[in-house]
């Protein structure tokens, strides 16, 4: 078994009012849906410990006494430890008048005296807010109407009110998707995200970073944040892997935050799985001292079923980051080999790859540099997420990057998807001539093909490096590939790129101009081409 427990158990003596805490769910609170659904809640020895970590206070003499000692808690574990249900069972104790979830002074012992939290507002957020509504907040509701407490609360599809002694609001948890707007102005003392892992485009993760900063808006209600999750995909950057990145320059001393604690287990990275016994033994060890549920033995058979897909199998049951299946590209390789701090000088000899849509998805721009295969974005435009459907791209602001491109470099030869943006990659070709700005078209499978293997071989053998943009670098991770009936000289089969699915809000624009820029490197230097000094009409700059 492998942890990362950040501060780790034992480091420091803190009290807590996680044994007050602890009593309160097992008095109080029920399991939610499932075989043990109105029984008694107990709460495991694992996260027990969990809970007496998260509810750490500042010791008396501190200049911080009583307050909680964590902001954040971020707990990782595989998939079926019911960590959803662990968030609603905290988030009902966080809402509840008389649960002991914050310190009110010191008894004789120094032992914290823990007293409810007053006017709570607890979001419940997910990656949207049918996700919301099905997972977390039907498991708090559920809870709620089967427990002990059920009047102390009026619960409804929307929101679950805490009633005073006299039936009046008091406080609410409410589901909430994946738009910051929603809770600009929230002012949150307690709130659950789940699943973060899945919280890897812009808006979603802008949306977090909203929900962080209105935890300091009410100091009196000393406000804090819990997030739980399986294991990441790798290289996406989503909030679960900036979370272990960060909890990692923590522990290595890198950065020093103490009011961050994070939990994760997962299956030894170097453990063999190639027989049954080996997968249990995997299993075991990402379950750790959580108690099992659901059927053991048919989940290790299907890891050997010929369809699995055992990279998502490693990463949602045992826990650990692991790249998905059917990637297009190696995006940890990627982000390996960047360089933020170098930018392609002006009069350099470049090449252009240029993909995108109009109105949808996302429109790029990328140089690659072709003395160093060094690659550089110079525009990636994103259709924003409340747009009406009469929006479209911003053409001027785009040509006018192509311009300046041609403008400031040498560009060799731009390739460009032509569909969508055809009168403009024809008015550039008649700029700056039809033998330079060549309409690329990506829907050509054979060609697109070995043009997305030299791009995939560039990166695996590190030919290419790039300017770290973290949109770039998303697009890349975004891509799937898409396996073709024809194979290559050496009987191998070739793939174009893909989305995730076609509904996907993962963009891939970036990844199809980042080959497309490679692709005309390529042809450059096999053909000795460079970019002409002068151009009737216009002088490139040097």
């Amino acid at each position: 078994m492998s942890t990362l427990v950040v501060p780790p158990f034992g480091d420091e003596h803190y009290p807590t009012l996680g044994p007050q805490v602890v009593d309160w769910i097992e008095e109080y609170l029920v399991y939610g849906p499932g075989e043990l659904k109105g029984d008694p809640y107990i709460v495991t020895p694992e996260f027990e410990a969990v809970l007496y970590r998260a509810y750490e206070v500042y010791p008396q003499g501190h200049k911080l006494a009583g307050r909680r000692r964590f902001k954040r808690v971020a707990i990782s574990l595989r998939k079926g430890t019911a960590k959803t249900e662990k968030g609603a069972i905290l988030s009902i104790a966080e809402a509840h008048p008389f649960a002991p979830v914050r310190c009110d002074g010191f008894d004789a012992n120094g032992d914290p005296v823990g007293v409810g939290v007053k006017s709570p507002y607890i979001p419940m957020v997910a990656f949207s807010l049918t996700q919301t509504e099905d997972l977390g907040y039907a498991v708090a509701r559920a809870i709620v109407e089967e427990s002990d407490v059920v009047d102390d609360f009026d619960v409804g599809m929307e929101r679950i009110m805490v009633l005073d002694s006299q039936g009046r609001e008091a406080g609410k948890i409410v589901p909430l998707g994946g738009s910051p707007n929603a809770r600009d102005g929230a002012r949150t003392t307690f709130q659950f995200i789940d699943e973060v892992h899945l919280l890897h485009l812009p808006r979603l993760k802008k949306a977090v970073n909203v929900m962080q900063q209105n935890l300091f808006k009410r100091v009196g209600a000393d406000a804090w944040m819990l997030t739980t999750t399986t294991a990441f995909d790798p290289g996406q950057g989503s909030v679960a892997e900036e979370d272990m990145a960060y909890a990692k320059d923590i522990a290595s001393g890198k950065v020093e935050d103490p009011r961050m604690f994070y939990f994760h287990r997962q299956a030894d990275m170097g453990s063999p799985l190639e027989t049954k016994e080996d997968v249990l033994s995997a299993l075991q060890q990402a379950t750790g001292g959580e108690t099992w549920s659901g059927d053991l033995d048919a989940l290790v058979s299907h890891y050997f079923e010929p369809n699995t897909d055992r990279q998502y199998f490693q990463r949602v049951w045992l826990n650990m980051p692991v790249a998905g299946a059917g990637l297009a590209f190696d995006v940890v390789k990627w982000r390996e080999l960047s360089n933020p701090d170098y930018r392609i000088p002006e009069g350099a000899d470049i090449t252009l790859g240029f993909d995108g849509s109009r109105r949808k998805d996302a429109t790029a721009l990328v140089a690659t540099e072709i003395d160093t295969g060094f690659q550089q974005v110079l525009g990636i435009w994103t259709r924003p997420d409340y747009a009406d459907d009469d929006w479209e791209m911003p053409a001027h602001e785009i040509d006018e990057a192509v311009q300046h491109a041609f403008e400031n470099y040498q560009v060799a030869l731009m390739f460009a998807d032509p569909p969508y943006w055809s009168e403009y990659v024809d008015q550039w070709a008649g700029e700056w001539g039809d033998k330079r700005v060549i309409a690329w078209w990506t829907n050509r499978p054979k060609p697109m093909a070995y043009s997305v293997r030299a791009y995939h071989e560039a990166i695996i053998d590190g030919d290419i490096t790039n300017d770290g943009d973290e949109l770039f670098a998303q697009h890349i991770g975004n891509t799937y590939r898409q396996d073709l009936t024809i194979r290559d000289e050496d009987d191998k089969p070739l793939w174009i790129l893909r989305k995730e699915r076609k509904d996907s809000e993962r963009k891939i624009d970036g990844a199809m101009a980042g080959v497309l820029s490679w692709d005309a490197r390529g042809m450059a230097i096999a053909k000795n081409i460079r970019a002409p000094r002068k151009r009737s009409g216009r002088l490139v700059s040097f």
